[in-house]
């Protein structure tokens, strides 16, 4: 429908009394503002009546709105659910939107093999294992992990045991008596499980048994004269203590919760949350949130709530919160159904709860003091960036950035890379790597449709295929090309031919190959060098080349990378090298006459003539 044919008051007599989504519309036709309800009529009404007190932030929308549109649900759940996702695609102006997108590591222990390991995860997995976590710390956890193999030699290698027991010499790590060997037999499965179960006390949080019997060690050793040995388990004691200080028992009952609080300061939230493992405080974040000024502190909570637990791998059985909810029961059945198990929500209101919470809230409001400065400096070089790229190339928003580079040596194949920003920083869980197919020797043009083509049919297809948002699913509000007017000109192409409409800008450097300009529209656009748009253009397109070179690396130290000039009979790699040395493409080496082959060094007569012949064949 025209949005400047919608008729409001009319629209609002259609909806029907169901649960589902609303999506409310400015002026511009952007996305400002996505809600759910249990029954639309009597939700999306209530914006439009004059006789209610809306609040602040409700007030300022509607005078924004142009036109709604809404989806139906078959249960609130749904569409919560639903709402969860489209504010995560759409980053409307008016939801409380978190700023932070942070992963964070588990410690896996495999219990489900008969040789059981220890390892970083970043997500949970349905299988066997036992996880620990999250931690805030991926050094941390290193840590842990790198002590627990000295403490309980548990095996780092990924053989098949006892599929490949005897197969192969043991490693480093049996030698300098860090391993028992069970690759070789050396030690039962029985004896192995007895110090995986002590491994896992361990990650439970108990230490007492292993501080005394390292404290025994360290005093027999040093009785014996063996001062080496007891220096090396006086070490292990400390790294134990330290890590036993660092989880200080907050309550008795050993349950999984976490503890949320707000801080507020104009525009600026915080939302501290304390993580509680096994009744042990493990770790604490912060999080920062954009908010409209009078907010209430429940609100906030609810969104972040929301947002957060919608990708996080782990759900603790209880939520501690400030404030009461707006959607407590919803919220708890929502948790409950991801978890697979009961979540409650609830504020403490006495007791070592109450003081949990407090201090969480108090943490909050700390570091909104002490960061508001930086988080200002940050959004300048972010979200301000972003708005300056915009205003620049006369679009209206950009939350989401695509940035595409081809990489390639002298007659290596090519491959392409794809690095996304999102709100001016880096989405790193959205990059992709492309190893070129179709397209042989070095035609960055070629090899840049083929990228593209690649990202955006892939794109569409999944579309098709699925509502989860993210990876290719989710399209950009702007291309940068790592190029100019060419490079433009090949993505354009590729989005006529699939139908998509997505604006596409060539980032333009000079001779010095240093970033000088934009390529939009057939004109190029000067940046001011000092402005923070120029700054986060520079660090897009040097992100976006590194990753490139770094796959094209990786790939030609596993040998996956092949080039033409081993195809050449009596070309091996000293001579590849030199020529590769002496010329600065493939083509000025297809161009060489055999004299000035024979010229170079380590190249003789026959050997120039191969080359010669191989290309003028």
């Amino acid at each position: 429908m025209d949005q400047y044919q919608f008729d409001i008051q009319e629209e609002l007599k259609k909806l029907p009394g169901k649960p589902g989504v609303y999506i409310m519309h400015d002026e511009k036709d952007e996305i400002i503002y996505v809600g759910k309800a249990i029954s639309l009529k009597n939700r999306v009404r209530q914006y439009f009546q004059s006789s209610r007190n809306k609040g602040v932030k409700i007030e300022q929308m509607v005078t924004h709105i142009r036109r709604f549109e809404y989806i139906v649900t078959d249960s609130e759940l749904e569409a919560l659910v639903l709402e969860c996702n489209l504010i995560k695609e759409h980053h409307p102006k008016y939801n409380t939107m978190l700023m932070d997108d942070k992963t964070y590591p588990f410690i896996k222990v495999t219990v489900g093999e008969d040789y059981p390991r220890i390892m970083l995860a970043r997500r949970i997995q349905k299988d066997k294992a036992k996880y620990f976590g999250p931690y805030t710390s991926s050094g941390a956890v290193r840590d842990t992990i790198d002590l627990l193999h000295k403490l309980y030699h548990i095996r780092t290698c990924n053989r098949n045991l006892p599929r490949d027991i005897g197969k192969e010499r043991p490693c480093l790590n049996y030698h300098i008596k860090q391993c028992e060997a069970p690759c070789q037999g050396y030690i039962s499965a029985e004896d192995y499980q007895r110090s995986v179960a002590e491994a896992v006390r361990f990650l439970s949080g108990k230490f007492d048994g292993i501080l005394h019997e390292l404290e025994e060690k360290m005093q027999a050793a040093s009785e014996a004269l063996e001062f080496e040995k007891a220096i090396e388990y006086r070490e292990l004691w400390n790294s134990v203590k330290k890590i036993a200080q660092k989880q200080k028992i907050t309550d008795s009952h050993g349950e999984d919760r976490d503890v949320l609080a707000a801080a507020t300061a104009d525009e600026d939230a915080v939302v501290q949350v304390f993580f509680i493992r096994g009744g042990r405080l493990i770790g604490r974040d912060h999080f920062y949130l954009r908010i409209t000024k009078g907010e209430s502190v429940g609100s906030i909570l609810d969104s972040f709530i929301k947002q957060y637990y919608a990708g996080t791998p782990f759900i603790p059985g209880e939520l501690m919160v400030q404030e009461e909810l707006e959607d407590t029961a919803l919220i708890e059945e929502w948790l409950s159904a991801k978890r697979n198990g009961k979540v409650s929500v609830r504020v403490p209101k006495k007791g070592t709860k109450e003081k949990l919470v407090e201090l969480a809230a108090n943490n909050a409001a700390m570091v909104l003091s002490k960061d508001k400065e930086r988080l200002k400096r940050e959004e300048g070089r972010t979200i301000g960036a972003v708005k300056e790229i915009a205003h620049m190339l006369g679009i209206s928003e950009i939350t989401r950035m695509e940035a595409y580079d081809i990489s390639n040596t002298n007659g290596f194949e090519s491959v392409g890379s794809m690095v996304v920003y999102e709100r001016g920083k880096p989405k790193r869980n959205d990059y992709r790597k492309f190893k070129i197919k179709g397209i042989q020797g070095a035609d960055d043009y070629g090899s840049m449709r083929e990228v593209l083509t690649r990202r955006f049919t892939h794109g569409l297809r999944e579309r098709e295929e699925s509502k989860e948002l993210g990876g290719f699913t989710a399209f950009p509000d702007l291309i940068l090309m790592d190029g100019g007017k060419g490079q433009v000109n090949v993505a354009q192409q590729v989005l006529d031919e699939l139908h998509l409409h997505i604006p596409v800008c060539g980032m333009v450097k000079d001779d010095h190959h240093r970033t000088r300009g934009l390529y939009y529209e057939n004109e190029e656009i000067t940046i001011d060098r000092s402005s923070e748009a120029f700054k986060l253009i520079t660090r897009i397109q040097d992100e976006a080349h590194r990753f490139a070179i770094e796959y094209h690396k990786q790939l030609r130290g596993k040998g996956q990378v092949h080039s033409i000039l081993d195809d050449i009979e009596g070309i091996g790699p000293a001579r590849r090298k030199a020529l590769m040395r002496s010329f600065q493409n493939l083509d000025e080496i297809k161009e060489a006459s055999v004299e000035v082959l024979t010229a170079i060094p380590s190249m003789n007569e026959k050997a120039a003539k191969s080359v010669y012949n191989f290309f003028h064949p």
